[in-house]
């Protein structure tokens, strides 16, 4: 029996790159559709997620988190976790990888992939709407897979956050500035990604224009959305995955109970849309919409990435 790789943050986040996170994303959409399932254990100040994913050619992955929102108190993270894979031939533990890295490479990958898939190809002005740790890895995700974009708006309801990420992250050649108003903001982006923890929507179609991609991240519950009810029936509406979005998160799970659009709107998953089961944007004008819902498929893929390019590195050395 072979030992397992204890992969750290630290150790693999040198080796890894945004271009070829997207890439491995796209690649595990071409392979057999997943399995997925999660548990959820605890009481909400204190709980336990274990997301589960098989995907045959590829192995089996098991992400397990603890999160606890009071921890910051006692200078601790609020999510910690780590993430198992096993190959697919014997069911033997390849790796053990640190959960941060995992989900930060799966999230933004996520939602740019959406972007390569659905946004205008010439976007120029990305808007961040969020300023938590998720915001700083969108721009270098974004700008890394998108050449065309020269500048990235930060908008918080806190404005001094928004402020002290526009000031930390430099990207060459993109100006990063805080946006103060979300409105005028939204009106000037091309490409919109909300990172937020909103329960009500922060995000309205009244306030943007024709030819936007909106890329909504932070709802990842029942009763949490970020766009507005215009925006959803309005839009032309795409998701990461059918199966761990429509009836699980708020975004689509409260329109659909209340009347404003039927699972049908759904154009689209990145299976559809990679495999080409699925048309895309249709016309420059189109408001095009993608709910990341980051399923537990999307770990095990960006986990086998990061598990191959240490190996790769470490033999090498």
């Amino acid at each position: 029996m072979t030992t397992p790789q204890l992969i750290t943050y630290e150790e693999a986040s040198p080796l890894v790159t945004w271009f070829n996170a997207v890439s491995a994303l796209r690649k595990g959409h071409r392979l057999p559709k997943a399995q997925v399932s999660d548990i959820f254990l605890g009481p909400s100040d204190g709980s336990l997620l274990s997301r589960g994913a098989y995907i045959k050619g590829l192995g089996f992955g098991v992400k397990s988190v603890t999160v606890f929102g009071d921890n910051p108190a006692a200078n601790l993270p609020t999510v910690q976790g780590a993430m198992l894979v096993f190959d697919p031939a014997h069911g033997q533990i390849n790796a053990i990888i640190e959960s941060k890295l995992v989900t930060e490479l799966k999230t933004a990958a996520d939602s740019v992939l959406g972007a390569l898939l659905l946004a205008r190809p010439n976007s120029e002005t990305l808007l961040i709407v969020g300023a938590g740790t998720v915001a700083c890895s969108l721009i270098h995700a974004y700008t890394a897979t998108f050449p065309s974009i020269r500048r990235v708006l930060v908008w918080a309801r806190r404005a001094e956050q928004a402020v002290a990420v526009a000031g930390d992250v430099r990207v060459q050649g993109v100006k990063i500035a805080a946006a103060a108003d979300l409105e005028t903001a939204a009106a000037e982006a091309d490409i919109i990604s909300t990172a937020t923890m909103a329960r009500e929507p922060v995000l309205r179609r009244a306030w943007i224009r024709p030819g936007t991609h909106v890329d909504l991240i932070g709802a990842f519950k029942a009763d949490m959305r970020e766009a507005d009810d215009a925006l959803i029936s309005e839009g032309s509406v795409f998701v990461d995955s059918r199966d761990t979005t429509i009836d699980h998160i708020g975004e689509l799970k409260i329109p659909i109970a209340s009347g404003v659009i039927t699972a049908d709107a759904v154009r689209g998953d990145l299976y559809d849309l990679v495999g080409n089961a699925a048309t895309g944007r249709e016309t420059a004008a189109e408001i095009t919409v993608f709910k990341n819902g980051g399923g537990a498929h999307l770990d095990l893929m960006i986990a086998d990435y990061i598990a191959k390019v240490v190996t790769e590195a470490t033999a090498v050395a």
